[in-house]
Formats: C-alpha cells, sequence, structure tokens
C-alpha cells in the first residue's frame, strides 16, 4: 500500500499563500491502549496558537518501524475533523519521503488531506549524510543510495540537527526554509513543541479567537 500510494505524492511546490501553519504529534496512554494525537494551529508569522485539537481512540495497530502512519495516522484524522478550517502547511513530528518506501507520516497525511506538508523528525530513519556544520541554519542532504530523501538540518548552535523531508505538495528547500521560519529559540519548530506538549498532556491551552481574513 505505501509503495502504491508513493507513486502520488508530489515532491515540488504546490501550495499559494500560507497564513496558518500546524503541527501534528501523537502519545499514547493506558500504557498504549490509546492513541491521543494532538493538532496545533499556528497564526504566521506571528506562530502564535489559534487553535488546537484533541482526539483519543484505541491503538489498534502495533508498534512496527516504517509504518507509523498506520498506527497514528487515524487519531490524527480525527482531531483534524475538529477543526473548523484545515491549515496551509503541515508540519509532521516523523519522516515524510524519507522513508524506504518514501511514504512516512507527513507523506501518508499529506496525501489523505491533500495539504502541503513536511517531515520534521528527530532521528534517522534512513539514508547516509556528511557532518553537519555547527552554525543555525547550516544543512546537508540526507541520501539514500544516489537519490536525496531529505536534509539534515543545524537548528541553533549546539544541538542535535532535525531530519527535514518534503512530505507532499512541497520542495526540499522550501521545506527547509519553512522549518527555519518557525523556528524561535529552540531546537524545535513551535509547531511541534506545540503539537507535542498538547500529546504529551502537559499543555490544554485555551485558543486564541480565529485571526481576521481568512474563513
Amino acid at each position: 500500500m505505501q509503495s502504491r500510494l508513493a507513486a502520488d505524492i508530489v515532491c515540488r511546490d504546490d501550495f499559494g499563500a500560507i497564513a496558518r501553519v500546524a503541527g501534528v504529534d501523537v502519545g499514547f496512554e493506558d500504557n498504549g491502549g490509546t492513541t491521543r494525537a494532538a493538532v496545533a494551529v499556528l497564526a504566521f508569522p506571528s506562530l502564535q496558537l489559534e487553535t488546537s485539537a484533541i482526539a483519543r481512540m484505541p491503538t489498534r495497530f502495533p508498534y512496527v518501524p516504517g509504518l507509523l502512519s498506520f498506527r497514528e495516522a487515524p487519531a490524527v484524522l480525527a482531531a483534524m475533523e475538529q477543526l473548523k478550517s484545515l491549515p496551509d502547511l503541515l508540519l509532521c513530528d516523523g519522516q515524510g519521503i524519507a522513508h524506504p518506501r518514501r511514504l512516512g507520516i507527513a507523506s501518508h497525511l499529506g496525501l489523505l488531506l491533500d495539504l502541503p506538508s513536511i517531515g520534521v523528525a528527530k532521528t534517522r530513519l534512513i539514508g547516509k549524510h556528511g557532518e553537519v556544520p555547527d552554525e543555525r541554519g547550516a544543512w546537508v542532504p540526507l541520501k539514500d543510495g544516489t537519490e536525496t530523501i531529505g536534509a539534515v538540518l543545524r537548528t541553533r548552535r549546539g544541538v542535535k540537527p532535525l531530519y527535514v523531508s518534503p512530505g507532499h505538495r512541497i520542495g526540499l528547500e522550501s521545506s527547509i526554509a519553512w522549518v527555519m521560519a518557525c523556528l524561535t529559540r529552540y531546537r524545535l519548530p513551535e509547531t511541534t513543541r506545540w503539537a507535542h506538549r498538547l500529546a504529551s498532556g502537559k499543555e490544554r491551552p485555551s485558543p486564541q479567537p480565529p485571526s481576521r481574513g481568512r474563513g
């Protein structure tokens, strides 16, 4: 299924103006028996939380490396359904095309939702890369054989880099640029930080009123 769906992934820029960026993260309750997915929608460029949603459902798929979306995507889609409108760009805590079959959770969700999406992972799943200079914004290609499948991006000096890859409807250079644009002073983009706090149960924010000028 992943190999078949990967044929429909678009790895070039295919989006318009972006005013709302969203982060997605997933946590588990009841010793893994319940999947809790969180989506945090931030206004851009202010990166202020605009709205959020959390969905819980029984965990029906085991943890299998490379099949993360089959375990987590159902709850993410349920959280997305709670939003009054979809965001313009989705940043996922996981892989995009930096995946053995080029369909990590960011690509899978982007395809299902028909949204531009980016994989922003803290660890490498596949691929090889050189040393990343210790400078903010520095990156090196992540390669699987001769194919470039992502970038290893240093978001802050003195911290481990992130593994960024296109999910759907966006190219690699734009993926890097948007991750950098969603950073403040931390290693992770604000989208990921907000979604993680929600998914882990560390925060239950009161959403701010929706921004004006976009229905």
